[in-house]
C-alpha cells in the first residue's frame, strides 16, 4: 500500500521531506503520495515540523 511506502520513505530519509521529494524518492506518483499522506495525517502517524515538510511521529 502507498501509505506504507510513504512512511518507510520518511523513516529512511532521517529528515523532514516535502511531498514532492517523497514522490521522487519512493517512485510513487505525486497524487498517490498526497492521498497516502492525507491518510497518515488523519491517523496521526506523521507530523509537520515546519510548513510543507513532514516526518514520522
Amino acid at each position: 500500500m502507498s501509505t506504507d511506502k510513504v512512511l518507510q520513505t520518511l523513516k529512511e530519509a532521517g529528515k523532514p521531506l516535502k511531498a514532492g521529494e517523497i514522490a521522487e524518492i519512493s517512485g510513487l506518483e505525486r497524487k498517490e503520495v498526497d492521498k497516502a499522506m492525507k491518510e497518515l495525517k488523519k491517523d496521526g502517524v506523521i507530523v509537520s515540523p515546519k510548513v510543507c515538510f513532514w516526518e514520522p511521529k
